[in-house]
C-alpha cells in the first residue's frame, strides 16, 4: 500500500499535527513502509496458533483483598476549606 503526500496532509490535519512541507515525503515513505510491513504480517498463516493474553504461561500472583489502613477521613479533611457530608466541596468548573 502506498501512502501519498496528500494522504499525509489529510492525516496531519485530522490529528491536528503541524508538519513541515519538506518532511511530507519522508512521512509518506515511512507510513508506506509501515503499511507494507502490516501487509506482510497479514499474509502469515496463523490458523493453528491459539490466541493468548500473555506470552508466558504464568498465573498472576494476587494478594488477598483485605483492608490494611484505617479510615482517616476526618484527619485528612481538617485542612479542607469546604466539606459537606464527608465530601470535599470544590468550585464548579462546568456550567
Amino acid at each position: 500500500m502506498s501512502i501519498q503526500s496528500e494522504d499525509v496532509l489529510k492525516i496531519a490535519h485530522l490529528a491536528r499535527l503541524g508538519i513541515q512541507q519538506e518532511q511530507v515525503e519522508l512521512y509518506a515513505s515511512d507510513l508506506s513502509n509501515i503499511m507494507n510491513l502490516v501487509e506482510q504480517m497479514n499474509q502469515v498463516d496463523t490458523s493453528d496458533i491459539e490466541p493468548m493474553a500473555h506470552p508466558l504461561d504464568q498465573s498472576q500472583r494476587l494478594r488477598s483483598d483485605v483492608v490494611t489502613e484505617v479510615n482517616q477521613r476526618e484527619t485528612l479533611q481538617q485542612n479542607a476549606p469546604d466539606i459537606e457530608d464527608g465530601l470535599f466541596l470544590v468550585p464548579r468548573v462546568i456550567d
